[in-house]
């Protein structure tokens, strides 16, 4: 399982269901609004509206919430605040390379807020470009693994044009897609029957660095401390997340 999702994991078990799921509504809300203000409010001619209704109904996400986000960002609610997507790029503790995504209405508040998250656990924020090279951007699709037939489900993710399957977490399955693939393969699965618990993009790391435990636990600390921002949707980083330093986690 790719280190943001095992991280997530733990997150969800450590943060009280309120504070967790408040988070992530915000979050896809957010997405419902920007993407409704790309790319217009019908879903069926927005790929991107599409994935990011369907996440909200994965996530039980009531119905009146998501149309009003649609109607936000397509104008008929009013003019209302203009929020708009920011992606920041810096090193944490050990030169962990980190790539924040936010959404903001104020983009000098947020980059503050960020850059004082890096300074404060001793690491830096950085220009744009300064990392992502080390990143690639894929589609994660994510299913239950209960019941799932796992060749049966990488034969027909490949004939969807999926590149991948993951299956290091026993209780979910991962298929890795290329970045415009995402919405082909999600909608060929879900038309298959598979229940769809997430489709999105998230920044993979070509390389992983390994670090001592305490370097990996003040990394631990800056990630949450920057998903803890209002505006941070998504933290990744290239720290090395296998059982060792996933124990290092759980000192949290």
């Amino acid at each position: 399982m790719a280190g943001h999702s095992k991280w997530s994991k733990i997150k969800r078990k450590k943060a009280g269901n309120d504070a967790a799921r408040s988070k992530v509504f915000s979050r896809i809300l957010r997405e419902i609004t920007i993407a409704s203000r790309l790319g217009g409010g019908d879903p069926s001619g927005n790929p991107r509206l599409s994935l990011a209704i369907d996440n909200a109904k994965s996530n039980n996400l009531p119905k009146d919430n998501i149309e009003r986000a649609i109607k936000k960002g397509t104008g008929e609610l009013g003019a209302g605040e203009s929020i708009e997507e920011v992606v920041y790029e810096g090193y944490g503790p050990g030169g962990v390379a980190y790539i924040v995504e936010a959404t903001t209405d104020n983009a000098k508040r947020t980059v503050g807020e960020v850059r004082h998250a890096f300074t404060r656990f001793g690491g830096n924020l950085g220009t744009s470009g300064s990392v992502s090279y080390l990143f690639e951007q894929k589609g994660i699709v994510s299913i239950p693994a209960a019941g799932i037939d796992k060749e049966e489900l990488m034969l027909q993710a490949i004939d969807a044009g999926a590149e991948d399957i993951n299956d290091d977490d026993p209780d979910q399955l991962e298929v890795t897609t290329r970045r415009e693939d995402l919405f082909t393969v999600h909608k060929h699965l879900e038309e298959l029957g598979y229940a769809i618990t997430g489709a999105e993009l998230e920044w993979v790391p070509a390389t992983d660095v390994k670090l001592e435990d305490s370097s990996a636990l003040t990394n631990f600390k800056l990630m949450s401390y920057l998903e803890d921002i209002d505006d941070v949707g998504n933290v990744f980083n290239n720290m090395k997340m296998d059982e060792e330093t996933m124990a290092v986690a759980e000192q949290l």
